[in-house]
């Protein structure tokens, strides 16, 4: 289930030097959602993302995407039991859209809103904030979204009739380069 949402989360946009009408593509990601049980902490991370940009018109369109299949938090059956409450079967893909003007491109950190679909469900994230730094022409981008369960319409699961945190934040680590 928060893997399914990390896989979202997915999901962020190159802030560097962007020359108009250009293309960008995701070249390197990690992504890991965070479970918290008072039994447990649980980390899910993937490294299957792919994401896709495109800036023209002062304009930056950005469309990253995760397999909800790809988490893997080293518990097969935990894994398997999150793709099930996150609904993975009939959605198996988490997306992130977002939406930016290329002035971004020139800030060190980066406030953007994205929209996520995840388990079915689509939630918006107003000025969630990611640090970004440049070598050459990559761009890195870090943060995190600030996910729920609930926020997916995903009732939290229990273990030993405990539910776990609503909270499943989503870390972002991903290398974009011009295509």
């Amino acid at each position: 289930m928060s893997k399914n949402l990390l896989i979202a989360f997915l999901l962020l946009t190159p802030s560097w030097s962007v020359p108009p009408d250009s293309q960008w593509v995701l070249d390197k990601s990690t992504l890991t959602y965070h479970v918290s049980h008072p039994l447990h902490q649980i980390d899910g991370v993937s490294h299957a993302a792919r994401g896709k940009g495109v800036c023209h018109a002062g304009q930056c369109d950005f469309l990253i995407a995760v397999p909800v299949k790809s988490f893997d938090s080293g518990d097969s059956n935990r894994d398997l039991h999150m793709i099930q409450v996150a609904r993975g079967a009939q959605f198996p893909m988490v997306t992130v859209r977002l939406h930016l003007p290329e002035s971004a491109a020139t800030q060190e950190t980066i406030h953007a809103d994205l929209e996520v679909q995840f388990a079915g469900q689509t939630a918006e994230f107003k000025q969630v904030p990611f640090q970004h730094t440049t070598q050459g022409n990559e761009a890195h981008i870090t943060g995190t979204i600030p996910a729920t369960l609930t926020g997916f319409k995903i009732e939290p699961p229990s273990l030993l009739s405990i539910p776990t945190k609503n909270e499943i934040p989503i870390r972002v680590d991903m290398t974009w380069h011009p295509q």
